[in-house]
């Protein structure tokens, strides 16, 4: 291969470092209103009345609008979501009204005009108080509802979604097993923090024809949703998404669109732009769900783990439409990248008084691995045996099941498991910088499959242009993972083209082709593959014409350089050019026409599992697994935690740009890092988010950077383009685990919540030293 497989440098690198690429908050429209909203100070309470008369009159205002103005529920999996809230507010900061003005200032003097009456309802704010019996109700008319039928809510209670994954025999399990432990776990809301605040503008043109601009991971799945709710039929909605900086998922769904548009819809043709500032990104983006897990292990005395019983309990927010996904995702990948023959396994999304819970880089696998991963080294303490060990035992292989009986042909996991602990040298002491400083290691493992539903679809096209290059067009968006350099290189390989003859297109419903989502992990293989098919319909048809150029059967001709090349006769060639819009033939005439190429990949064979166990043979369309160890030293008169060393190996089927890869995996160490050490949304008694800035929510900086030993490993996806598989998000899923797993080895400390702040640590120290 002579593209895919090298560090092709990124197509968007210099516009995004010297700043010319616009996003949407840098667009500037003629004639463009400034949005901004009224928020509930109150996280559940009862709107009596809503008085937008002083706003109204304000000179500058051109519109003003209540969640009654457009009362339609939306969501991509559960349609329980309003954009403004309309007989009640179920959180601290859920908008109940919303002005746009000639300026950012006078839109906000209008805010403070509007008046609103409440009355307090009583407040739900932890996801497993919610699930009792009296708990009061956030959404008491669920069962009205619109969802998906994968999907399993319960009426009249705050669960939006019971997965259940029944295999095996449990108590069967648990009665042959030698050691039952039962542990329980904690994993706080936390926040995306992209670099990129959302931001949106829409324009309405006189003929009902409506644009919107929006810093979104999915193009196709907002104009879906913004047409169900504002009743508008597709071909009259367009959505540009023209660059994102950064959206972890945050920006997967809707978000602040639904506000944009019905004021744009009141003011003639007038663009109205409104943009979060960091606070609102916090608290009115979604947060990482909240996790309460609960495991029950039984295990022989070989450290064969024979019935596992496990719930999971997570906290939505006050809207779980996408949320309820992120439940089931955990239920079947359960018990983590190991092989149990016996599991019941509940996974609960749950409402609550809370900014609303939604994806984030892992989707649910970050959180349960927490627990999943401790979990294995607590059993493997109990056994004497070594963390290692015990997942070399457990850990599935070629033949092996998942937890929902899936049969795995390709599997990479415990070779991962040898890398890492050959590279990070598990059992080296290290010395430390100082003397009450102290050093440690653990390992962890992990996987994730994509996603999403079985029948969701990627499109490409890709046009020849006369002089021999080409415009690959595609609604995969790059968010920062590259996206536009890989698919870019993948058109390259095939059609033996440079990449920097292929400029590639983005983000543009009535543009680009269908995308279902940039989300899953799933771009380098979804999108890839339709690349892939896009750039092959291509070759045909090149071949076809060159074989009547060159008068050599097709069989025997090949793309090279730019060429199509008899594979005999190297010297006979017709450049990619001369047939770029057809045959012209002696007499004149001509043939075929324009070189257009098309491509469309739906995951093959992806079957729903059975409603009742959770079971099923091929319910992802692929796995990946990986490893990670780290090197920790903890001061032990602070309890501060600094993450030296992280190694890493994944196993991705195919690398397809060894730079960005490598980047990818960086990223999510320091995410993973950051996760596991200082983030956690902070949510008072009342329902009020206390950190909702960077001044007092703390992410990695470039201080906090360990070095990083990345490797991969590259046992083919069948299906995959070139055999590539996702790992975006994969990488991000042992870090935490890892970490705890030192801090045990360097202080014999086991902390069950995230994150493992100093305060933590010190307590845990004290207590460890009182028990001695």
């Amino acid at each position: 291969m002579k593209y895919v497989g090298t560090s092709v440098k990124r197509v968007d690198g210099i516009k995004k470092v010297t700043g010319s690429l616009k996003y949407v908050d840098d667009l500037n429209l003629p004639r463009m209103l400034y949005a901004a909203v009224k928020r509930s100070p109150y996280a559940h309470a009862k709107i009596i009345e809503i008085d937008t008369g002083k706003a109204e009159a304000l000179k500058g205002v051109k519109a003003v609008i209540t969640g009654k103005t457009f009362p339609k529920r939306v969501g991509l999996y559960l349609e329980d979501k309003t954009f403004l809230a309309i007989d009640k507010v179920i959180f601290i900061g859920e908008v109940v009204a919303a002005v746009a003005a000639e300026t950012e200032e006078i839109a906000k003097e209008a805010v403070k005009l509007i008046e609103v009456e409440y009355e307090p309802l009583p407040v739900v704010l932890n996801a497993k108080e919610s699930m009792k019996e009296d708990a009061p109700l956030v959404h008491p008319n669920l069962g009205d509802y619109k969802w998906e039928p994968i999907f399993f809510p319960k009426p009249r209670t705050n669960i939006s979604n019971h997965y259940k994954l029944r295999k095996g025999d449990i108590e069967k399990g648990f009665s042959e097993s030698d050691i039952i432990i039962e542990n329980e776990f904690y994993v706080p809301q936390i926040q995306h923090t992209p670099i990129e605040p959302h931001s949106t503008i829409a324009q309405m043109d006189p003929e009902g024809y409506l644009t919107v601009w929006a810093s979104c991971q999915s193009p196709y799945a907002v104009r879906k949703a913004l047409s169900v709710a504002f009743g508008l039929p597709l071909n009259k909605l367009r959505v540009i998404s023209p660059a994102v900086g950064g959206g972890f998922g945050g920006k997967a769904g809707t978000t602040l669109e639904g506000i944009a548009i019905p004021l744009a819809m009141q003011t003639n043709g007038r663009p109205v732009k409104l943009t979060y500032s960091r606070e609102e990104v916090f608290i009115n983006s979604f947060v990482r769900q909240g996790l309460f897990a609960k495991i029950k292990t039984g295990v022989n005395r070989e450290g064969k783990i024979l019935a596992e019983k496990i719930e999971f309990i997570w906290d939505g927010g006050a809207y779980t439409e996408y949320g309820v996904n992120i439940a089931k995702s955990a239920g079947y990948a359960s018990v983590g990248p190991y092989d149990v023959p016996n599991i019941w396994a509940d996974s609960y999304c749950v409402y609550t008084n809370t900014p609303v819970g939604g994806p984030y880089r892992g989707f649910g696998m970050s959180e349960i691995h927490f627990a999943i991963e401790q979990n294995l080294d607590v059993i493997a303490e109990k056994l004497g045996m070594s963390g290692v060990e015990i997942r070399k035992i457990n850990g599935l292989k070629i033949g092996g099941h998942t937890a929902t009986d899936e049969e795995l042909d390709v599997c990479g996991f415990i070779d991962c498991i040898k890398q890492v602990e050959e590279d990070i040298k598990l059992h080296e002491k290290n010395r430390p910088s100082a003397p009450h400083k102290v050093r440690g290691k653990g390992i962890a493992g992990g996987f994730k499959a994509p996603s999403m539903p079985n029948n969701v679809a990627s499109s490409a096209i890709i046009k020849l242009n006369e002089d021999g290059t080409a415009h690959l067009l595609t609604s995969a968006q790059d968010i920062g993972q590259g996206s536009d350099t890989t698919l870019t290189q993948i058109a390259a390989e095939i059609l033996s083209i440079n990449p920097e003859k292929i400029t590639i297109k983005t983000g543009d419903t009535d543009h680009t082709p269908y995308e279902w989502q940039t989300v899953a992990s799933r771009i380098t293989y979804c999108a890839g593959n339709a690349v892939k098919l896009a750039c092959e319909d291509i070759k045909t048809q090149l071949l076809d014409l060159a074989q009547i150029k060159l008068g050599i059967f097709k069989r025997d001709l090949e793309l090279k350089d730019g060429y199509v090349v008899s594979k005999i006769y190297p010297d006979k060639k017709v450049s990619l050019s001369e047939l770029a819009l057809g045959l012209t033939m002696p007499d004149g005439s001509g043939v075929h026409g324009p070189i257009i190429g098309r491509g469309s990949f739906i995951p093959p064979n992806v079957r729903n599992a059975d409603k009742n166990t959770g079971l099923g043979d091929k319910p992802v369309a692929f796995w990946t697994f990986g490893a990670q160890g780290v090197e920790i030293e903890v001061d032990t008169e602070t309890g501060h935690i600094e993450v030296l060393n992280v190694v890493s190996c994944f196993d991705v089927g195919k690398v397809v740009n060894p730079k960005l890869i490598e980047a990818q995996v960086e990223g999510a160490i320091v995410q993973g890092i950051g996760s596991a050490i200082w983030e956690e949304l902070i949510i008072n008694g009342e329902g009020k988010v206390l950190n909702s800035s960077f001044s007092d929510y703390k992410i990695p900086t470039a201080d906090d950077i360990p070095n990083m030993n990345i490797k991969f490993l590259e046992y083919p996806e069948e299906t995959g383009p070139f055999g590539a598989r996702g790992v975006a998000e994969a990488a991000m899923v042992p870090t935490a685990p890892a970490i705890t797993s030192a801090l045990y080895d360097a202080l014999g400390i086991r902390i069950k919540t995230l994150p493992l702040t100093p305060e933590k640590v010190l307590m845990a120290i004290k207590e460890k030293n009182r028990n001695k």
